[in-house]
């Protein structure tokens, strides 16, 4: 063996991460054999930049709850990835789901997290709600919508952050030659949505553009197969409006307790910045950062727009 081999194998770090495969593994093999009852987890989702962070921060600080303090996009691609159906898209449906990933789901948490309820936010899964709930008919799902032009906006400020929001790093070189906005992109950043072939030669703003639509029309039109109270529908400028009642009527629909705590956590959420965004959460951003692009595709909007309760 090389010498170079040798020491990587030595090397502290990666005996410690060896370590914790190896007992992530041991409790993987020990669900399996006992089996233990768990709660089916809460699912949030929404398009990325819609304020799912903030959401998740706030409902993840109850100490209720178990949750990774990041997204698991690379655990959901082990059961059912882009290249399992020719890379259309990061979306997983009904027919997709079979028993044995909701087994490795409960594995993976319950080795990882403990026995508890899991809140989960991974930003692919606004395009998979069919594909969790047939594996997890009792889960609830939290979906949270903003207005297109401030969502859209905040989704370009992410593309121009180099790097950050890649997909590469999580799904390796993309099968087809991205060139968006006129070449400055060649990736796709935060979620590959149905229908991306189409716009790898588009302007920044309408790839954002599709990206917030694709995710909200799948979310409305998986909605009907989730029941009402597993059901709750929220809206991002509620922060700013009355965040404390917000997730006062989130906890009380989920029945864990809301602490004066969490009260006191809310009653300050559009003063500070998330783990993900710089700055205070606030209303009309675009206007200041990309006001002629969101101009450009109001009309590709429109109609959902006003669907989801934000007439232009």
């Amino acid at each position: 063996m090389p010498t170079s081999k040798i020491f990587k194998l030595l090397d502290p770090l990666i005996i410690k991460k060896n370590l914790h495969v190896l007992s992530y593994k041991a409790l993987e093999n020990i669900y399996y054999l006992i089996q233990p009852d768990l709660p089916d987890p809460i699912f949030l989702v929404g398009c990325s930049r819609a304020g799912t962070t903030v959401t998740f921060e706030t409902i993840r600080a109850s100490k209720d709850l178990l949750s990774f303090p990041y997204e698991i996009p690379q655990f959901w691609h082990s059961l059912h990835g882009p290249w399992n159906q020719n890379w259309s898209s990061e979306a997983a449906f009904e027919h997709d789901a079979h028993p044995g990933h909701r087994q490795k789901a409960c594995a993976y948490f319950y080795s990882r997290l403990g026995k508890g309820q899991v809140v989960d936010k991974s930003c692919i899964n606004v395009m998979r709600i069919a594909y969790l709930h047939r594996l997890f008919p009792n889960a609830y799902f939290i979906y949270i919508q903003r207005d297109g032009r401030d969502n859209i906006s905040s989704l370009m400020e992410g593309w121009k952050q180099r790097g950050r929001f890649n997909l590469q790093q999580y799904l390796g070189k993309l099968p087809e030659t991205v060139s968006i906005n006129d070449g400055e992109f060649d990736d796709w950043c935060f979620f590959l949505p149905p229908g991306w072939r189409d716009y790898n030669h588009a302007p920044l703003e309408e790839a954002c553009a599709y990206q917030w639509i694709t995710a909200n029309k799948m979310a409305l039109e998986a909605m009907p197969l989730i029941a009402d109270d597993k059901w709750i529908h929220l809206r991002y400028e509620d922060i700013f409006e009355a965040p404390v009642e917000m997730f006062q009527s989130v906890f009380d629909r989920l029945q864990i307790p809301f602490t004066d705590d969490l009260k006191n956590h809310c009653a300050t959420l559009n003063k500070r910045p998330t783990s993900i965004v710089n700055g205070p959460p606030k209303k009309e951003k675009w206007k200041s950062q990309n006001p002629e692009a969101i101009e450009k595709i109001l009309p590709n909007i429109e109609s959902l727009m006003i669907q989801l309760g934000y007439p232009l």
